[in-house]
């Protein structure tokens, strides 16, 4: 999403751009270091779901709060909700470009902060500053990429920088990866952010301002020069022009409507057709958020634990099919909404959604009442001092299995050479878990051994695969054209808000809730959230596929309903 609308290409635009950078190149190096910054909003939001891992293994504190884990991961959301507020502000100030380079300044301080701290909340100040750069960022990069790109390319350019978000989060999976066996881990998980905003800090202080900006600015001949560089002689004055009638229209737009958020809020609720927009708008983007997309995006390595591969390399590797499967769902995106349209699509990625989850709860109940037994003598004899506290001041734990056990906070040595066998209930202490590992065994501190791991793999990858071309994009394109002209920054604006925020609310609490009902309860409660956002978005969302902006609005003011009279467009 960029402010003011949503751009997105079709097969004939993509060949359009490949045709016109070819041709231009200025044009792919305007994009493309802008696009860094899509780059580094993906990265950053997925690096720390493996870092995790280790921190919580160096951090004793980490390890045995669950609110400090949730916190680490999370700060981040919360300061992109601030940092989207000050990049909104800052681009109408200060001027795109001067946002990205702050921003850089904001990825790379806190990329440093982490890969150095020497105590958990330096981890989570690291992810302020980078959690305000993410924010900024995600306002930022999309809207100079819009502005600096000739109109009949401008979705495909754009586009990009929305595959090079999933594309980051993908990268940040294989670093991950690539430094599991290296000493300070998840240091340089976490440094190795820091390199990419040092390359678009440099790289952007050769480039220019949004000729945009600058025509808004007053500063017309600096911005005539930049539209000389992108497009063919003969359509400069034409663009000009069409510059021109744009800030006009939009300055008359503010003049109507205001230019604070104060004005805009009491002028959008006055007016029947932008309640019915926020209503849908906001509908989509909190339903997004609520089905629990994030919950894989920053806790896929643990949740590959809760599954019972107690090793790290082994969940870091299955989350990077997961983040695999995102980017290609977003492609499958871009062939397929133009066809079916915006409701069917999100319709129907909420039915599969709903039983993906349904499925996979299944599966983490049935596990967890299958789990491995406990060995009491095992329990009792491993290691001097060995034996979990909880487990030994219960009379009797004869019914007890491995799930049993890590609830009360202890750690699971799974029995030597079948760890489906009866195994050791010990005290969650890491030098129980070297002893435990140091004799052959597998410690669990997460997830107990199951044989249906794989199939919540597999349930896994489903749930990505089709959450991605419906819910995953179709929020946004449904934003971008369902508010009218006037409306169109602010409805996007505020719903962009409602999903930072509920963002935060599910990266908050997903593991709490993991701890306080167990992970098939989680799941479950999510395929609940979809039942009804399924419902939501059924009675208050239209079709706005193939429909002018003035059909919309009629669709709107006269009350969308749901069983009604179908458009043609459907």
């Amino acid at each position: 999403m960029v402010e003011g609308g949503f751009h997105r290409a079709d097969k004939t635009e993509f060949t359009e751009c490949f045709r016109t950078t070819w041709q231009t190149p200025y044009i792919l190096r305007l994009a493309f270091t802008a696009g860094i910054g899509g780059l580094l909003f993906g990265y950053d939001t997925g690096v720390i779901s493996g870092a995790l891992l280790y921190i919580r293994e160096d951090f004793d504190s980490v390890g045995k709060k669950t609110w400090l884990q949730e916190m680490i991961v999370s700060m981040a959301v919360g300061a992109a909700i601030i940092g989207a507020a000050i990049g909104a502000w800052m681009n109408d100030s200060l001027g795109r470009r001067k946002s990205i380079l702050t921003a850089d300044i904001l990825f790379f301080v806190g990329a440093i902060v982490m890969a150095a701290a020497p105590v958990p909340w330096v981890i989570v100040l690291g992810r302020v500053f980078v959690g305000l750069g993410v924010g900024m960022a995600s306002m930022t990069a999309p809207l100079y990429i819009s502005e600096a790109s000739p109109a009949r390319i401008r979705g495909a350019l754009v586009g990009m920088n929305g595959l090079l978000i999933t594309f980051g989060q993908f990268l940040s999976y294989l670093i991950n990866l690539g430094f599991t066996q290296v000493p300070g881990t998840w240091r340089w998980m976490l440094g190795v952010a820091g390199i990419p905003p040092l390359v678009q800090f440099f790289l952007m202080l050769s480039l220019p301002e949004s000729p945009r900006w600058l025509y808004r600015m007053n500063k017309k001949e600096k911005a005539r020069e930049i539209l000389e560089k992108i497009y063919p002689q003969e359509e400069v004055e034409q663009e000009m022009n069409l510059l021109k009638a744009s800030i006009e229209t939009e300055e008359a737009i503010e003049a109507d409507i205001g230019n604070n958020l104060i004005t805009k809020l009491r002028s959008a609720l006055g007016n029947v057709v932008v309640r019915r927009a926020l209503c849908a708008g906001i509908a989509v983007q909190v339903v997004q958020q609520f089905v629990g997309i994030n919950t894989v995006m920053y806790y896929s390595p643990s949740i590959m634990q809760f599954a019972g591969y107690a090793s790290k390399v082994v969940a870091l590797g299955l989350s990077l099919v997961t983040a695999g499967l995102n980017c290609v769902g977003t492609v499958i995106s871009m062939c397929f909404v133009d066809r079916y349209g915006r409701r069917k699509m999100m319709i129907l990625s909420l039915i599969c959604i709903i039983i993906g989850l349904v499925a996979l709860s299944t599966v983490f109940n049935t596990s967890a009442k299958n789990a491995p037994g406990i060995n009491n003598f095992d329990s009792t004899h491993f290691a001097p001092n060995g034996t979990c506290s909880a487990y030994a001041s219960v009379p009797s734990t004869s019914s007890w299995n491995c799930m049993d056990c890590l609830k009360l906070q202890c750690g699971y040595c799974a029995s030597e050479g079948d760890q489906f066998r009866p195994g050791a209930c010990l005290a969650n202490e890491k030098a129980i878990g070297n002893t435990c590992r140091g004799s052959n065994r597998v410690w669990y501190d997460k997830g107990c051994p199951s044989k249906l791991g794989l199939l919540a793999v597999v349930l896994l990858g489903l749930y990505i695969i089709v959450y991605s071309p419906g819910m995953g994009t179709v929020p946004w394109i449904v934003n971008a054209e369902i508010y009218p002209l006037k409306y169109r920054g602010f409805g996007g604006g505020m719903a962009a808000m409602a999903n930072w925020t509920s963002n935060l609310i599910v990266s908050m609490t997903f593991l709490s809730l993991t701890e306080a009902l167990g992970s098939w309860a989680t799941f479950l409660l999510y395929a609940g959230c979809s039942f009804i956002g399924l419902i939501v978005i059924f009675l208050v969302v239209p079709e706005t596929k193939g429909l002018p902006l003035e059909e919309i609005e009629n669709e709107l003011r006269r009350g969308f309903k749901p069983f009604g009279r179908k458009s043609e467009n459907n």
